[in-house]
């Protein structure tokens, strides 16, 4: 399953004969191979990928010597890709082309502590006959004397946000290898510059 690291630069459009398509251009690459994992010693098949250059005095002594024994220069991010084996020691967009299905994980926009609607589409409470500043309360939420608590899980405020998503399934609409740039069709998770993982597809091709 081959994969890479980007970073989300924005949203844009581009045609296709008569027809505008949405797309989220990533930056992804190059990524040095770091560390490989084998099935003999790790008990699993994965290579560890870092991206962007990091500063020398920002990385602490162990990873400095993790660096140097992979003999790359320390890098910012590092992340493992399960059943991955490049060729090379270095991962570019020019894995991927034009058609092919790709999975895409962030993390998502961190909303704080948010009410029931905004988080999980309560429709709320009436806004009239009565109603007395309850309009985006979640209404009851115990029950009688059996079972006599609240279940877990129950839907209620708090915090929205800032957690690991995927995107299946999306499509490489075009790769831009002299720029290292990914445009796959449709939204990703996170902000602009977010971290994302860019791997190859586990479902079929959309029918």
């Amino acid at each position: 399953m081959k994969g890479i690291l980007g970073t989300k630069v924005g949203m844009t459009q581009i045609w296709k004969e008569d027809r505008a398509i949405p797309v989220t251009v990533i930056h992804a690459g190059p990524c040095p191979v770091v560390q490989r994992r084998t099935p003999e010693k790790d008990g699993y098949q994965a290579v560890q990928l870092g991206y962007l250059p990091a500063k020398e005095k920002k990385v602490n002594r162990p990873m400095k010597g993790h660096f140097k024994r992979a003999g790359v220069e320390p890098v910012r991010f590092l992340r493992e890709i399960r059943d991955f084996d490049p060729e090379g020691d270095v991962v570019t967009v020019e894995i991927f082309q034009p058609g092919e299905r790709v999975d895409v994980t962030g993390t998502s926009k961190g909303r704080g502590f948010t009410g029931v609607m905004k988080r999980w589409n309560f429709a709320g409470g009436p806004d009239s006959h009565g109603a007395h500043k309850i309009h985006r309360h979640p209404g009851a939420i115990g029950n009688r004397k059996t079972p006599g608590r609240v279940y877990k899980g129950k839907k209620m405020a708090g915090h929205y946000g800032a957690e690991r998503v995927t995107i299946q399934n999306l499509e490489v609409v075009e790769v831009i290898p002299e720029e290292n740039l990914i445009l796959v069709r449709g939204a990703v998770p996170g902000p602009n510059g977010g971290l994302l993982i860019i791997r190859e597809t586990t479902k079929r091709e959309a029918q």
